[in-house]
């Protein structure tokens, strides 16, 4: 069967990597060098594609203005008690002591790396362009990352203070507001990843992929940092506090006479927030690179517009469906996570449209189109000069000539995969479901038998995930069949894309988890339980 999907009439893999490495030398061949904001001013870019562009830095500013709408939302609520306000300020002084000392020192290394690889392309004669793009785009990338953790840990500090004093009041009240917290570092990864890969476009064109190296570079090397520092420091604080209270103290999580909560609520801020938002951030990143530089030796220029439109669609997503999420004045876990839910089934619902009306309107190709990009003639088996895509199955064009739906198709599938990991996630981590009830119960016959458990829990749950992404990774494979590495690699990249369209509602989730967590730590030794009630 695979034989007659084309899998074994793929070209040998030498032949994609000379795809990418001769599409960028004929770019600048043809062009004798770098023109810079090429998109704008050159003939062969539509008047609609130059709008559409645009149109994507204006989606990407917006995304950040909502989420600088919410900061003022978050920052307006109600503070709650003197105490709480004096427990959430020790809490914020010692993340942005870590942060601080953390940023001191990396920042002097991202320097020095910003240097090196000017002064390193320009030992290589590379343009002077190209080498100062590259290295401000490392510098833009790192910067980037760093705003999404540090802010979104500032955030994080500030907004669970207003959890904690909104819980006094309703449900609906603390758990919108939590999630709004989280939605602010959603919304300033969605706006800063769209905002950096649309300028370098912008700026570069077709030379754009020299720039972009260095975009996705500076993302990755500052998360790696934040990531790793932050979730050490994490649990350590973490098993420190439980050991200290509940081992030899005896008393329970977050008690004031425990000296390590502070610690603890530290480190649920540096690493779970600061640290996670930086590695999403990178994943976002990278992901955009990957596919505009695979995008241009595939497709052309419209691969590499396609991906930024996509993302351009997830933040507009993000932003009405994470604006949906709510719940009743009374409620339980349960239904917060119902409500979470479903802003990002709506979210997907959106995206899903927009992928396919997108695909409709935008990938049309002709025998114009292939004089000037020979490269993508590779992904149209079976086509002729008047009638290009006429070999596609009838899933990628509905028999519209010209019309090549396959990049949509790969992201619905990247969307699908999202929406699929979340449910394993939530099967597995769900206190309703069997992985936790099963923890539960072995923890009755000892500490042996539940630490077992728990490995077996988690050693499953990952071969779920790994299932899942592999047989996402193989029908955007087959998408392809009977093409190139090039467009196959191209295909798993929008395949990313896709995954990560809602990384807006995706990390209002997460960031949702440590901030409602510090919420019940400040509400607990900020005053009584009883007063506080069930709702944190």
């Amino acid at each position: 069967m695979l034989a007659t999907l084309g899998w074994l009439q793929f070209h040998p893999p030498t032949a994609g990597i000379e795809a990418v490495s001769s599409s960028a030398l004929a770019v600048g061949a043809e062009s004798g060098g770098v023109k810079l904001l090429e998109p704008l001013v050159d003939e062969k870019y539509s008047i609609w594609e130059k709008i559409a562009l645009i149109t994507n830095v204006v989606i990407a500013l917006a995304g950040l203005a909502y989420a600088v709408m919410l900061v003022g939302e978050v920052k307006n609520a109600d503070q709650g008690t003197p105490r709480m306000q004096e427990i959430a300020q020790a809490v914020r002084e010692g993340a942005n002591a870590y942060l601080f000392r953390q940023f001191r020192v990396v920042g002097v290394l991202i320097v020095v790396i910003t240097a090196l690889l000017y002064f390193a392309a320009k030992a290589a004669n590379a343009e002077q362009s190209i080498a100062l793009g590259r290295a401000i785009a490392f510098f833009i990338g790192s910067t980037f990352s760093a705003t999404v953790g540090f802010v979104g840990m500032r955030m994080a500090t500030v907004g669970n203070l207003r959890v904690a004093a909104a819980a006094r009041e309703s449900f609906g009240k603390a758990l919108q507001l939590g999630y709004r917290t989280g939605t602010i570092t959603g919304m300033l990864t969605d706006g800063l990843g769209l905002l950096g890969g649309s300028i370098i476009f912008l700026v570069y064109g077709e030379h754009a992929y020299e720039a972009l190296l260095g975009f996705g570079f500076g993302g990755t090397l500052l998360a790696l940092f934040m990531r790793v520092g932050g979730g050490i420091y994490t649990k350590a604080a973490d098993v420190g506090a439980d050991l200290v209270g509940k081992i030899e103290a005896g008393i329970p999580e977050d008690d004031p006479r425990n000296a390590a909560t502070i610690a603890d609520n530290v480190g649920d801020n540096v690493g779970d927030c600061a640290g996670m938002a930086a590695d999403i951030f990178e994943s976002y990143e990278v992901t955009i690179v990957a596919a505009m530089i695979l995008g241009i030796a595939s497709f052309g220029h419209k691969g590499v517009i396609f991906p930024l439109l996509v993302r351009a669609i997830g933040v507009v997503a993000s932003i009405i469906s994470t604006y949906t999420v709510r719940a009743g004045d009374k409620g339980t876990a349960a239904e917060a996570m119902k409500g979470v839910n479903r802003g990002f089934v709506i979210g997907s619902i959106l995206s899903i449209a927009g992928f396919i009306l997108l695909g409709l309107v935008y990938l049309h190709f002709d025998a114009a189109y292939l004089a000037d990009y020979p490269q993508a003639a590779a992904g149209f088996p079976g086509s002729t000069p008047t009638a290009v895509a006429a070999g596609l199955p009838w899933w990628a064009n509905f028999g519209f000539g010209g019309l090549d739906m396959r990049p949509a198709w790969t992201c619905l599938i990247g969307i699908i995969l999202a929406v699929c990991l979340n449910k394993c996630t939530e099967y597995y981590t769900g206190t309703e479901f069997s992985p936790v009830k099963s923890l539960a119960k072995s923890c009755s016959t000892g500490h042996a038998t539940n630490i077992i458990q728990g490995f077996a829990v988690g050693y499953e749950s990952t071969v779920a995930a790994v299932l899942i992404i592999a047989a996402a990774i193989m029908c955007s494979a087959l998408i392809y069949a009977g093409t190139n590495p090039t467009f196959i690699a191209f295909g798993v990249a929008m395949c990313g894309i896709g995954m990560l369209t809602l990384t807006g509602n995706t990390i209002s989730m997460d960031v949702f988890g440590p901030v409602a967590d510090n919420a019940n730590g400040i509400g607990e030794m900020g005053y009584d339980k009883a007063e506080m009630g069930e709702e944190t």
